[in-house]
């Protein structure tokens, strides 16, 4: 994890702290402005029962191409042996993963 991110880290949890802190002057201004209502219209005639349960499947179904490259089980891309874990060399054929 670099500085960076770890800076980010930190400024999102004070962020949040913040947020949540003053959480009903935030619920409030979002009333005043009419947030509210539209969010209520929107679930009301857009967001049915089929229409969620086909966001989460494709949102489920949404992945990296290298995704299986980056789990704890792999296979060396020689003698396609199943390797576990981080090794950078496959136990089979010694090639370098």
């Amino acid at each position: 994890m670099t500085l960076t991110i770890r800076k980010m880290v930190v400024l999102g949890l004070i962020g949040s702290i913040l947020l949540l802190g003053n959480i009903l002057f935030v619920a409030n201004w979002l009333s005043e402005k009419g947030v509210v209502d539209w969010a209520r219209y929107i679930r009301a005639e857009h967001l049915t029962g089929t229409a969620v349960t086909i966001i989460i499947v494709l949102l489920i179904l949404l992945v990296s191409p290298k995704a299986g490259a980056r789990g704890l089980v792999r296979r060396c891309p020689v003698c396609d042996h199943v390797l576990v874990g981080r090794g950078g060399y496959c136990s089979e054929c010694g090639s370098r993963v």
